[in-house]
């Protein structure tokens, strides 16, 4: 099993930047698909980001483009969204995801979340205006 820890949430104004770090235990960490989804009040959870294991490509959802990077260091065993030029409309709770075990998957298969095996318990980002 793997289990995964998020980090790095916090309070921000609007325009500023945080690095969101996912710290997973497992030996078969680098076989997995790491994704990055988002949960505001009132709304269900969104896709933001992911990179598959294969080749480290990576996906975005078109709001976050040029704005988050995610990337992954395997010996590490962790994945890190870094997010600039924050908005108040991004402002949730960020939660870390392992899964869709596939060499290489597309983009669709990356935004569905019933394709990740394990959830971390999420960090709040806040974004004041």
């Amino acid at each position: 099993q793997v289990q995964l820890v998020e980090s790095g949430g916090g309070l921000v104004q609007a325009g500023g930047s945080l690095r969101l770090s996912c710290a997973a235990s497992g030996r078969t960490f680098s076989s997995y698909t790491m994704g990055w989804f988002r949960q505001a009040p009132g709304k269900e959870r969104e896709f933001v980001a992911a990179i598959r294991w294969s080749d480290s490509r990576t996906y975005y959802e078109d709001s976050v483009k040029g704005r988050f990077t995610i990337s992954r260091d395997n010996a590490k065993n962790t994945v890190y969204l870094q997010m600039n030029s924050l908005k108040p409309e991004d402002a949730a709770v960020y939660y870390c995801a392992a899964g869709h075990r596939l060499e290489y998957l597309t983009i669709v298969q990356a935004m569905d979340s019933n394709g990740y095996d394990y959830w971390g318990q999420g960090t709040q980002v806040t974004v004041s205006s």
